[in-house]
């Protein structure tokens, strides 16, 4: 079902398009010519630091990996609502961006997982934030929002990452700041939408001192939600300082970054008539609600308008010098502290008529308005979820590397100590109408028992855990054009961690585990022509096991399992860059063994050996005549190779195929440099579950936008986003695959925005 813009909405556009056209400003055609010329040697120069063990740039086309770069053009043009929506842009991954502003389902290169981000390590400035790619209810993406104060993102799938830095074997997305300069300058922007958001963006950067920089920036912002919550579900601010001193011999950088910032668990939804893409169950009155947990059945009032979200800071820096001989040292380091809370409204098994779970058989009544339902009235469980979550990690990666003309050496120490207080009482289902921010109901038992009317699961747990790596990487020139590397990691990882379920004072886990680990990874790169090679690498690498594996899979690891999943890669890439257009094109194969896979507490766990293999696509294209298309695709096949019941299925919930096309034209318009954009996308059919017995239709996505450029300094963007509304589906029910609940993509929106540089 397909639902036009809302008359308010519709004003709202209109206003935003005519405000872009009535301001006057002046082109200059030589900016536009440098800004070309500036595009078309960075296709050649782009840089990479992400996967390199000595943690120095090589240059894009030259690197024996697979990675994408994202610029603040880029993400600009890309108009995310949330991290992970920015990840649609990298080849080889899937991102359910579909949850909110946090709390999103990442897949990479049909690496298996049935939710959050397993396979997912977000850094900043070089050094993971938090080490647990994932926790229950955390993935990485959640704890970083995306702001002005963004220079690039450089996306690493598999190669070395599977030795260097944390060690992850899916995908790494580096985020690296902007920095100031001998100048002063910045930015403020405005921004609104046809969705009532309120924002206000800052940056400036400068210098402080001689050879001593600073870039402060940061964000406010509130709305009721892409979907309408009745009231402003989403609220934040962050802040972010960077200070860059320049040495003789290298640089120090310091930077810190706050972040309170929330919005509403969008969640899958009863797929009935008068549902669609702007629906969530939450509301005005049911956003207040009491759970009873505990065997005495405390009672406690929860306000579900706080959702999804991250309050705390990470601070950090690094520390790069060059030594003479070829020697170079360097130390990258950060602290991450605070709340990432999760409170939602969650779905529970098939909707019902009303008559059928009454208590008289015939209607039921509102508990906050006192309205009267009928029978045919239209129910569904909905359970109140609320978890609380404290975590706090340290982490500091040192190297130093030895570089001559033919060889470069590194030898590298990853030290990671993190920890997570866990507060949890879920399930707590009760009977809601289905209808928008739909109410709780009296007049039906299991409801006015203030009893869960299915089940619950409440959690106290405290876990610490350590990860130490020695790392070493070797480098060396076999001719002037093929280099040849490997490299190895040897990890220990320690977590202590203690489960009292029930609340009732009683440990019924306690876990004590200690395991090490080695990954390899051996690469080799025929740089054919300066612009132009071709690499081969194969990685072995693994996930340890954090505190809710261990939880889930107790009786495994009570037995003696290590609960270590194992990653097999081979990757074979060819890469193109020339002055007005690049080709990476990198065909992968991956095995990953000893997955496991549960969905609600106390099912069974599954165990299963997963195996991948395609394609991914990285493309650009840049003509003199100011137009550019940009071409990211997938094709893979997967299969569930071992499994108790699901061997030779295809993993859950990743496509076949997806392919996104991004055409950009830049022109003069009136007294504007302007840019009109779109994004086309399509995405094959998917499984929503490891049985494949529920299919997930695919769809086509558009998108558009328009930047219009002053030299006054004045921009004027518009971005609209799922321009026909397609109402398609990312997830069916993840607890309940045969129930008829999904989640949709999110619905048609225009944000519109003004900004005056400085």
């Amino acid at each position: 079902m397909h639902m036009n813009l809302t008359t308010h909405k519709q004003h709202s556009l209109a206003l935003g398009v005519a405000l872009a056209l009535m301001v006057p400003s002046a082109v200059f055609a030589q900016q536009k010519a440098e800004q070309q010329k500036q595009d078309e040697n960075n296709f050649i120069e782009q840089i990479v630091v992400t996967g390199s063990a000595s943690g120095t740039a090589v240059r894009k086309v030259e690197a024996s990996y697979a990675t994408t770069l994202i610029s603040a053009a880029d993400i600009k043009k890309l108009a995310p609502k949330s991290t992970a929506d920015l990840f649609k842009a990298i080849p080889g991954v899937w991102a359910e961006s579909s949850g909110g502003v946090a709390g999103a389902n990442v897949f990479v290169r049909g690496f298996p997982g049935g939710g959050d981000a397993p396979f997912l390590t977000l850094q900043v400035q070089g050094v993971p934030i938090f080490p647990p790619s994932t926790l229950s209810f955390l993935e990485n993406s959640s704890l970083f929002r995306i702001d002005e104060t963004i220079e690039i993102v450089d996306a690493l799938r598999g190669g070395p990452a599977s030795v260097v830095s944390s060690g992850q074997p899916g995908l790494t997305t580096n985020f690296l700041l902007k920095e100031g300069s001998d100048e002063t300058e910045g930015s403020i922007k405005y921004s609104t939408s046809d969705y009532d958001l309120q924002r206000i963006d800052a940056v400036v950067s400068g210098k402080l001192a001689e050879d001593l920089y600073f870039m402060f920036g940061g964000y406010v912002q509130q709305s009721p939600g892409i979907r309408d919550a009745g009231f402003n579900s989403e609220k934040g601010n962050q802040f972010t300082l960077n200070i860059t001193k320049i040495l003789d011999n290298g640089k120090i950088n310091f930077f810190t970054r706050s972040t309170d910032d929330h919005g509403a668990w969008y969640l899958p939804t009863p797929l009935v008539d008068g549902v669609d893409n702007n629906y969530t169950q939450l509301g005005t009155l049911n956003r207040q609600a009491t759970i009873q947990y505990g065997p005495d059945g405390t009672s406690e009032s929860v306000d579900f308008g706080e959702g999804r979200g991250w309050r705390g800071t990470v601070t950090g820096g690094s520390v790069n010098l060059e030594f003479a001989e070829g020697w170079t040292f360097v130390d990258r380091f950060a602290h991450l502290s605070g709340d990432a809370d999760t409170l939602g409204l969650v779905p529970n098994g098939n909707p019902a008529l009303l008559s059928s779970v009454a208590d008289n058989g015939v209607s039921a009544i509102g508990a906050v308005t006192g309205d009267v339902y009928d029978g045919d009235t239209l129910v569904q469980q909905v359970g109140r979820w609320v978890v609380r979550k404290d975590i706090e990690s340290f982490t500091n990666d040192v190297a130093i590397t030895k570089q001559t003309d033919k060889f470069k050496a590194s030898l590298g120490l990853y030290v990671a100590n993190f920890s997570s207080n866990d507060w949890w009482s879920i399930g707590n289902q009760s009977y809601h109408v289905i209808r928008p921010g739909g109410e709780n109901l009296t007049g039906i038992a299991c409801n006015d028992s203030q009893d869960s009317c299915d089940w619950n699961y409440d959690i106290n747990a405290t876990g610490d855990g350590t990860t130490k790596a020695i790392y070493a990487a070797f480098e060396y020139k076999l001719t002037d054009t093929v280099t040849a590397d490997v490299g190895v990691r040897d990890e220990n990882h320690t977590i202590d961690y203690t489960v009292d379920e029930g609340l009732d004072g009683v440990i019924t886990k306690a876990v004590q585990y200690d395991e090490s680990d080695v990954a390899f990874t051996a690469g080799i790169n025929w740089q054919i022509q300066p612009e132009q090679g071709v690499f081969l690498r194969y990685s072995e690498g693994s996930k340890m096991p954090y505190f809710d594996d261990l939880r889930e899979s107790f009786d495994s690891f009570s037995a003696g399992d290590d609960l270590i999943i194992d990653v097999t890669q081979l990757e074979l890439g060819y890469k193109l860059a020339k002055s007005n257009y690049t080709l990476y094109a990198t065909g992968f194969y991956n095995e990953v063994e000893g997955d496991r896979f549960q969905t609600v507490p106390g099912a069974p766990v599954q165990t299963l050996t997963n195996e991948a293999y395609g394609v991914e696509i990285d493309a650009n294209y840049f003509a003199d005549n100011g137009f550019s298309l940009s071409l990211n695709s997938t094709i893979q096949e997967t299969e569930i190779t071992a499994s108790p019941t699901n061997k030779g299925n295809e993993a859950q919930r990743q496509p076949g195929w997806q392919v996104r096309l991004t055409p950009s034209y830049d022109f003069e318009f009136k007294d504007f440099f302007a840019t009109l954009y779109g994004t086309f996308s399509m995405v094959d059919d998917r499984f929503a579950n490891n049985e494949n017995t529920v299919v997930l239709d695919g769809y086509e996505k558009f998108d558009i936008g328009l930047i219009l450029q002053g030299d006054s300094g004045l921009t004027f963007e518009l971005a609209v986003q799922n321009l026909t509304d397609e109402d398609a589906l990312t997830e069916g029910d993840p607890r309940s695959p045969s129930a008829p609940n999904g989640r949709y993509i999110l619905p048609r929106t225009a944000t519109f925005s003004v900004s005056y540089a400085f």
